[in-house]
């Protein structure tokens, strides 16, 4: 990992390429006049420089000549670069939603340079954080997990210096990033190029491709003219700064906020915030009432068979090793000691609730008398886990049970939540930490679209609030606009597995906004 350069430094980059360099430089690699220039001469210039493809004067011109005066040149569609960057221009000069920007920019700017990829980093966090949004040549798990500080590899390096930079063997450089993951070494070619706004960067775009041809001052010119479009859909990705000292108001909210995570489960899902929740009673409180054997029983018996289950889907999906965490619990609800001494709290007058919490009292105890044994304090902790689930199985809580269809937000995701919050069929999971190896397992247990290391979720998110979580490229977006809403039922539509469902399955509202 390379340091970051000096600001400060006297003499910019040897990489930098010189913008605005005169034609006669614009050569390609075999000293030949960059022919995807040809088609963009001056309007204006003599009839002899307007031949067409096949090299006979262009008819479209032969009209406009007065009295010797140099006939103007229409640029025919034979000029494919030419149709490409206009067709580019007509996509980003409609409104739309920033994922769909994410999707298809990258795709028609590979296309216009010639590359076989082609990447936008937005600049999160404290300013100080380029983090891949969106690509085509990469696989997709790269968007989202993709990061890079400012001055870190050649692209940070760009931002750094608010320059292009340009390099043939990139891999070679010194100041090059890997990610092996990627296997960059494909495509060598390298062109990366700041997307500047007012007053500091946003991100960055960045073109690679395969063999040794280098990038032309024409293209490190047009690559850089295709930022300013993304400028204004780069700033829909970072929370307003006017906003982050004003206080948010509970009880939900009109005003529309992205919060940017790190992608686990892809998809995108449309639903209302739910927060996570655990039984308000919990397993170490009192409740009042005796015992039944029965509830206690079937509440045993659901709970084992839903862990059964989830071992075996870890099994199919090939993580069973990352899930073993699993066992402990088949091995504690197994435990005819464990299921014993319940019962025979209940049989004694206590409530399941009592007779729970004690036996997660007893457990704990033992654990702590044991100074410095983590495995035994983790057990302690599963066991109070596997407790709550069982109570909410036999003496369901109102106050712990979560809405249908929800997105649910929290700060992780425990075995419990698998065992009671997923029968509310959540549409989508984001969690403001980055989530320990437990729950990123969990959540792909789960299956539905997830993202983590949401900051500011609890702040700018409540209870109600009407969310679009897009866990293909890493948002959690509050109260989404009509647009994005529209393009995530227009997809559930038309079959896309990965989408959840909305707040308002029946169509009552319509397309143009959901229900909170």
């Amino acid at each position: 990992m390379s340091s970051r350069t000096d600001p400060k430094a006297s003499s910019p980059p040897t990489e930098l390429e010189a913008i605005g360099s005169p034609p006669a430089a614009s050569l390609g690699a075999e000293g030949s006049r960059d022919s995807a220039s040809d088609g963009l001469e001056a309007i204006g210039s003599p009839p002899a420089a307007s031949l067409d493809a096949e090299g006979s004067r262009d008819s479209a011109s032969d009209g406009l000549e007065a009295d010797g005066a140099p006939a103007a040149r229409i640029q025919v569609r034979r000029e494919e670069r030419l149709d490409l960057v206009m067709e580019y221009l007509a996509f980003v000069a409609k409104p739309m939603p920033l994922p769909l920007l994410l999707d298809e920019a990258p795709q028609r700017i590979a296309a216009i340079l010639g590359a076989d990829v082609a990447s936008l980093y937005l600049l999160e966090g404290d300013g100080d954080e380029l983090v891949l949004r969106g690509n085509v040549g990469f696989p997709r798990e790269a968007r989202g997990t993709v990061r890079l500080s400012v001055g870190q590899g050649i692209t940070g390096m760009a931002v750094e210096c608010l320059r292009p930079i340009s390099v043939v063997q990139a891999p070679e450089h010194e100041r090059f990033r890997a990610f092996p993951e990627l296997h960059e070494e494909r495509f060598p070619v390298f062109l990366a190029a700041p997307i500047l706004g007012s007053g500091r960067p946003l991100g960055a775009l960045v073109v690679q491709r395969a063999g040794d041809r280098a990038f032309t001052a024409r293209d490190v010119e047009l690559l850089m003219a295709l930022t300013a479009p993304i400028a204004a859909g780069a700033r829909h990705a970072q929370v307003l700064d006017e906003l982050r000292e004003r206080p948010r108001r509970t009880g939900g909210g009109t005003r529309k906020v992205t919060l940017p995570g790190l992608p686990v489960v892809p998809g995108r899902a449309l639903g209302a915030i739910a927060a996570l929740r655990r039984p308000a009673s919990s397993s170490l409180g009192p409740q009042q009432g005796r015992g039944d054997p029965k509830l206690l029983r079937f509440a045993f018996d659901t709970a084992e068979k839903a862990l059964v289950d989830l071992h075996a889907r870890a099994a199919e999906r090939g993580i069973a090793q990352d899930a073993a965490f699993l066992s402990t619990y088949l091995l504690m609800i197994g435990d005819g000691r464990l299921r014993a001494r319940a019962f025979e709290l209940a049989a004694g007058g206590r409530s399941v609730a009592q007779a729970l919490g004690t036996v997660a009292r007893e457990v704990a105890r033992a654990a702590n008398g044991i100074v410095g044994d983590p495995f035994l304090q983790d057990r302690a902790r599963d066991i109070e886990d596997l407790c709550d689930a069982i109570l909410m199985l036999a003496t369901p809580d109102a106050r712990a049970q979560l809405p249908s269809k929800a997105v649910l937000v929290g700060d992780q995701l425990t075995v419990f939540d698998l065992l009671i919050s997923a029968r509310a069929n959540p549409v989508g999971v984001a969690l403001s930490d980055r989530s320990g190896p437990r729950s990123l397992v969990l959540l792909q247990l789960l299956g539905v679209p997830s993202i983590v290391d949401v900051a500011g979720a609890f702040r700018w998110a409540s209870p109600g609030d009407v969310a679009l979580l897009d866990a293909d490229h890493g948002f959690l977006v509050i109260n989404p606009s009509r647009a994005e809403v529209a393009t995530v039922r227009a997809a559930r539509r038309k079959g896309r597995p990965s989408i959840g469902p909305g707040p308002d399955d029946d169509g009552e509202n319509g397309e143009d906004e959901p229900a909170s």
